[in-house]
């Protein structure tokens, strides 16, 4: 894998590959309806880090109805005393379905935890269940595949910056990002913790050098791909049928009707 130094990918061998590498993603999706297959593709990193726009370009031409994104809010008063895992259950994909999760359970190894939004007694018990819950996700037939987005203090600051001063990015700017920036030494040894426990054999992380997006979403996707024994499934043969002939149908008057005004016309 590149390093955080590497040049930056010109833009059109990234579309390039994007485009070939969104293909393959196609032929996946209809390979994991065909066989039924559950799998689910864990997003996580730091503030800025890049998972929100890697998870667009991987849905970007995918079915909705098969490949959905759980980006779950905070927890309600009601969840807050249900077992942990428990609300992220009901997000697991069922046969045939692909599940994105824009942060997962792994909130309470990191935001939680740093933020002391958790007992430290939640926080270790979480340690000890996090390897059995995934184990037995992987015992049921379920597909995991854990992607850690790892960039530069640097390089998030910078990125936090654009926000700040771009109106239509700016809601991606929260206090608690701002926050992470004198937490950064925290959110390190936090994550540290994290991957000594719950980087196992059966559900291992993948760390991605995201200072570079465009090199971060190819390389995230492809890994992804060839970690996934798929086949192409031949899709179904499909022919246009003729137009029948007109019934005497007549379009009611336009006037009866209320259209949207024409502003592309005042351009």
């Amino acid at each position: 894998m590149a390093g955080k130094d590497a040049a930056k990918l010109p833009r059109k061998v990234y579309e390039n590959e994007l485009l070939r590498l969104q293909t393959e993603l196609v032929k996946l999706q209809e390979w994991v309806r065909a066989e039924g297959t559950r799998l689910v593709v864990v997003f996580e990193g730091r503030d800025a880090a890049g998972k929100g726009g890697t998870i667009k370009r991987v849905a970007e031409h995918l079915n909705p109805r098969i490949a959905r994104i759980a980006a779950l809010p905070k927890p309600t008063e009601r969840e807050r005393t249900q077992w942990y895992f428990q609300r992220y259950v009901e997000h697991l994909p069922a046969a045939g379905e692909i599940v994105l999760f824009d942060r997962s359970w792994y909130n309470r190894a990191g935001v939680e935890h740093v933020m002391g939004f958790c007992t430290q007694e939640e926080y270790r018990l979480f340690l000890r269940q996090c390897p059995i819950f995934e184990r037995m996700l992987v015992e049921a037939g379920i597909v995991l595949r854990k992607y850690w987005f790892s960039v530069s203090d640097t390089e998030q600051q910078e990125r936090f910056r654009r926000r700040l001063e771009d109106p239509l990015r700016r809601w991606k700017l929260s206090p608690m990002d701002l926050e992470s920036i004198s937490r950064w030494e925290a959110y390190s040894r936090a994550k540290d913790e994290m991957l000594v426990h719950t980087d196992i054999s059966e559900a291992p992380w993948y760390v991605v050098e995201s200072d570079d997006k465009r090199r971060a979403r190819l390389n995230m996707i492809a890994h992804l791909l060839d970690s996934v024994p798929y086949d192409d499934v031949p899709p179904p043969v499909l022919e246009l049928p003729a137009r029948p002939p007109s019934t005497g149908y007549q379009r009611p008057p336009r006037d009866l009707q209320t259209y949207v005004p024409d502003h592309a016309a005042s351009l």
